[in-house]
Parts: C-alpha cells; sequence; structure tokens
C-alpha cells in the first residue's frame, strides 16, 4: 500500500520539487492551499514540473486550526512536510505580524493538529539557515548558537524550537531540516538568485539594460531545491526524528553568482549591474556557511547540484520563458 504525505506550502518551489520527488516514489500527495482569486494560477510551479494533475489540493491555512485538523481527518497522512510560511525575509520587517502568525504560530497549529489526529505521522519542519543570522561559528551546525537577524528569522526560530518542544513533550516524531539557501528554476522572482537569472535573461534578450542589486557581497551557501527536498525525504526515513543542517559545505558572494549568470550569455556583469541602496537591508546577514556532515554521515545525504550549473539552469528557463512571452 503506498505511503500519503501532507505538504503545506505545495505551490512553493520546495513544495512542487517535493511532490515530484515523492510521486516518483509512489506516494499519493495531497497539498494545502489557502483560497485564492487566483486558483489556476498558484500552481504554476508544478504545472512546470508537469504534476498538477497528479496531486490533489486542499483549501486550508495556517492560521486556522479547524481547517488543518479536518484535512488531517480526511488524508490521514504517514508523512506531512511543513513548508509553508512567509518566507521572504525582506517581506517579514513590512509585515513582521503575519510572519509571526504564519512562519512560527503556523508550526504550532500544524503540531496540535498532528497530536491530536495522527499522532504517529512523521513530520518535517522547514527551518532556516537565517536563524544563524550575525554567525558564531564560522561554520553553522546544529550545534552552533543562533542569533536572527530579521522577524523571518525570529518566526523560524520559534518554529524550530517548538518543533523540538513537541518532539519531547508529546514523543512525537518531528524533525527539522536547517536548510541554507537553496534556489532553482522555481524561485520567486523577489529572491536574488532568480532576481539575476531574470535579469540577465531580460538583458540578454534585450528587454532590459540594467539589473539593480543591494549587497552584492554578502556569502550565500547555495544548493539546489531538488536535492534538498530529498533530504526532508531521508530525515523521515530514519529511526529516530532529529534535526540536520543541509547545505553544501561551499559559500559564495553575490557577485560571483552575478558573474556566473552574465558569463553564461557572453555579457560583462560591470556593464550592466547596479548598486542600489534601497535593496539593502535594515540589518544584513553578511555570511552564511553551513557543516552538512551530521546528515552525510547519518544518512548519506550530499549536494549534488554545483552551483555554477544550478545559475545556467535557472538563467536557461528565464530565457525560454521570456522567449515565449515575448516571441523573441
Amino acid at each position: 500500500m503506498s505511503k500519503c504525505a501532507l505538504i503545506t506550502g505545495i505551490t512553493g518551489q520546495d513544495g512542487a520539487y517535493l511532490s515530484q520527488f515523492l510521486l516518483g516514489k509512489g506516494y499519493e500527495v495531497f497539498g494545502v492551499i489557502r483560497r485564492s482569486s487566483h486558483r489556476g494560477v498558484e500552481d504554476h510551479r508544478l504545472r512546470w514540473l508537469g504534476i498538477a494533475d497528479k496531486v490533489t489540493l486542499l483549501d486550508g491555512d495556517l492560521g486556522d486550526l479547524s481547517s488543518i485538523v479536518r484535512i488531517m481527518q480526511q488524508v490521514q497522512p504517514d508523512e506531512i512536510y511543513n513548508l509553508a510560511a512567509q518566507s521572504f525575509v525582506t517581506s517579514s520587517w513590512q509585515q513582521p505580524i503575519l510572519t509571526a502568525n504564519i512562519t512560527a504560530v503556523g508550526v504550532t497549529v500544524m503540531l496540535e493538529a498532528m497530536r491530536s489526529v495522527r499522532p504517529a505521522a512523521h513530520f518535517y519542519q522547514a527551518s532556516s539557515s537565517e536563524m544563524f543570522g550575525l554567525i558564531q561559528e564560522e561554520k553553522q551546525s546544529e550545534t552552533t548558537p543562533f542569533y536572527p537577524r530579521s522577524p523571518y528569522a525570529v518566526a523560524k526560530l520559534y518554529g524550530h524550537w517548538i518543533t523540538i518542544n513537541y518532539r519531547e513533550s508529546f514523543g512525537l516524531y518531528a524533525s527539522s531540516g536547517i536548510l541554507f539557501n537553496h534556489e532553482s528554476p522555481l524561485r520567486g522572482i523577489e529572491f536574488v538568485t532568480r532576481k539575476v537569472s531574470d535579469g540577465v535573461a531580460r538583458i540578454k534578450l534585450g528587454l532590459a539594460s540594467e539589473l539593480r542589486l543591494g549587497n552584492i557581497d554578502a556569502k550565500r551557501d547555495w544548493g539546489h531545491a531538488r536535492d534538498y527536498v530529498r533530504a526532508m525525504w531521508m530525515m523521515l526515513q530514519q529511526d529516530k526524528a532529529d534535526d540536520y543542517v543541509i547545505a553544501t559545505g561551499v559559500t559564495t558572494t553575490v557577485r560571483d553568482m552575478c558573474r556566473i549568470a552574465f558569463d553564461h550569455v557572453g555579457l560583462d556583469m560591470n556593464d550592466h549591474v547596479i548598486i542600489d541602496p534601497a535593496f539593502y537591508r535594515p540589518a544584513e546577514v553578511d555570511v552564511l556557511l553551513g557543516n552538512p556532515e551530521k546528515a552525510r554521515a547519518k544518512f548519506n545525504w550530499v549536494a549534488e547540484t554545483l552551483l555554477e550549473d544550478m545559475i545556467k539552469e535557472m538563467v536557461d528557463a528565464d530565457l525560454v520563458r521570456h522567449r515565449d512571452a515575448s516571441g523573441r
């Protein structure tokens, strides 16, 4: 009998790739989505991967415990992946209360529903490297102290600790993946990697002439979302729930990431990139670098996609999008 998975945030980047991965494993996949006047549009990532008709979408909201309880009663999931959040760091300064209610308290809603309806299920919480913030160690592991630097990071830290608390208090199988930056052609346009790939594609096709960015000397540990969702699943196959850093162990500046993207289409980034102070964060996280040794040792996970290949894939996808839209 096939396993059943319930995914919040299923229409996001990670939710789409995770759905594709689980379908490949023979799972029945259900996803929680908020009611939207844009119904039929919000599943564009699932359609990009060709799986929109292979998953079942159910109306629910992390701000409404009753809706989550009803969904869990209907689905009876074996595995629950909580990927939903207000996930854009910049927006968390503009919408701090929404971020707290969904990214933080929403985790408690999921855990409470699981405890009441499906306590034997395996639960995955999407924690974030942003929790490390002002880094306390050069390379961040599961034991590195946290120092969040945005409302988003603070909310993620609450979600991380409440997951541990429910695991220890109620004996739930609840694991957290402390995922470092992971990107793909399905990344939202507001995130810097996709902003770069989209901007480079526009410039190459003559649809734009400049790319405005903020702190291009910030350093991040970037991997491919396709690799990282595999780690999510692997965590929930372990005998004991635990928390794991998922990262490549390699750090790269935004500047170098831009260079890769522009070089890929034969352009010089210095001719097009403009530094705009409007894109600086109120409190910057200058560098994040993960230590994925525990995940490698426990279940032999390693990142398989090179940064250069990922950036080229993203640029190529945006070239296709804009050529299709403009006819160029």
